[in-house]
């Protein structure tokens, strides 16, 4: 007797899942690592946000746009796109913009 076959979502499932992980862009290169160890911008600027405007470095928050900025275009330019990279730094971009309106309006 032939053991029972998985349902056709769970090999279409585990199919896309060993694409991804064999894919130029997957969790065995730095495409995928990279832009999950700059999460960490975006959080610790999601963290500054509760802070005084005082306590928010001008320069520092400017630096960070300017690098973000400069790295979204790096992560649409190069081949394959790094989205995951491009959605890292457009949400750094956004937090960051939006900790120089808190120090600079005040």
């Amino acid at each position: 007797r032939a053991p029972p076959r998985a349902p056709r979502d769970a090999r279409a499932m585990a199919s896309k899942l060993v694409a991804f992980w064999n894919s130029p862009v997957g969790p065995k290169t730095t495409h995928f690592w990279g832009p999950v160890a700059n999460w960490g911008f975006v959080l610790a600027g999601i963290a500054d946000s509760s802070k005084p405007p005082e306590k928010i470095s001008g320069p520092m928050t400017a630096a960070m746009c300017v690098y973000s900025a400069l790295f979204m275009r790096f992560a649409y330019a190069v081949q394959p796109r790094n989205w995951l990279l491009f959605a890292c730094h457009a949400s750094n971009e956004t937090v960051q913009l939006n900790l120089l309106r808190k120090k600079y309006a005040s």
